[in-house]
């Protein structure tokens, strides 16, 4: 099969697409032919060499995946042959022609394979972050990055629980939170203000998905470091912040299974900025590591 990997850490060019055995499914796996692969800034940063799991080199790429199931290994019974899955790539390696998947869920009637391959990732770590937070009917909810893949999701998510939602973005997403459900201020210099322009008291909690250096202005709109979580900056601890993962903290995978039911009430709704060719992974790459990105990126295997 096709597979995208790097042997050497660098830019978007490292990467170049192989020929690499078939994978065949273990037990509770699952092999799905891939129709398409997310791109997330966890892939370009393992490919940078800014971000390590402890792998060697070469290194496959790719998280989330959406196809269509055609091996199923000893003891799954949740899903069968033909079937349409979105999940998890097992060994990061969805970009390619095939994926073994433990982690999955069928997709939405209502979502194709480019939309459900935007998901799993984004709603894992949207709904760990609320879930640790409490979010729930008639939290206040202030989330920095609110216009990216996960941020988008936080904020639907959070509005679907009840809560009130108050977003920051650039200004030419503005009417995009809104559209989302959120109240929106820009970030930059005075974003707290901004903030308290429109909750003078400031916040109940507040989730960081964008590492852009504002941990003491969520504190001061919180009031306390204990409501804040970021997924995104590495500096938390001196913070007193708690840096959230799901390596150590448990995972948010069951929002896969929930989904589906805001989906199909049009409640919910990732949207994909952009889309590329198998081939030009390395384009996707770069448009990612460009920021600025609205939703998700994805490849179409």
């Amino acid at each position: 099969m096709r597979a995208v990997q790097f042997s050497r850490y660098g830019g978007p060019e490292v990467l170049e697409i192989v020929e690499r055995p078939d994978p065949h499914p273990g037990p509770g796996q699952v092999r799905v032919v891939v129709h398409a692969a997310g791109i997330s800034a966890t892939d370009t940063k393992l490919r940078s060499g800014s971000l390590s799991f402890g792998a060697d080199l070469p290194q496959t790429t790719g998280t989330d995946v959406a196809g269509i199931v055609d091996e199923v290994g000893e003891g799954v019974t949740d899903v069968a042959v033909g079937d349409r899955v979105f999940g998890v790539s097992d060994d990061h390696a969805a970009a390619a022609d095939l994926a073994l998947l433990t982690i999955r869920a069928p997709i939405p009637a209502s979502l194709g394979f480019v939309d459900a391959a935007a998901l799993p990732v984004a709603l894992e770590t949207a709904t760990r972050g609320l879930d640790q937070l409490g979010v729930k009917d008639g939290t206040l909810l202030f989330v920095n990055g609110a216009s990216g893949g996960i941020g988008s999701t936080v904020v639907q998510l959070a509005v679907a629980r009840g809560a009130r939602v108050i977003g920051s973005a650039g200004p030419r997403n503005q009417e995009y939170l809104r559209l989302l459900g959120a109240e929106p201020v820009t970030y930059g210099d005075g974003m707290a203000t901004r903030v308290r322009a429109l909750v003078p008291d400031g916040v109940d909690v507040a989730l960081d998905v964008a590492g852009s250096g504002v941990l003491p202005e969520l504190i001061d709109l919180t009031g306390d470091p204990s409501r804040v979580i970021t997924v995104a900056d590495m500096d938390a601890a001196q913070y007193g912040v708690h840096f959230s993962n799901g390596f150590t903290d448990g995972h948010g995978f069951h929002a896969m299974h929930d989904v589906g039911a805001l989906v199909d009430a049009g409640r919910f709704w990732l949207p994909v900025d952009h889309t590329f060719p198998f081939e030009r992974i390395a384009d996707a790459h770069r448009v990612s590591d460009g920021g600025h990105v609205r939703g998700r990126l994805v490849l179409v295997v």
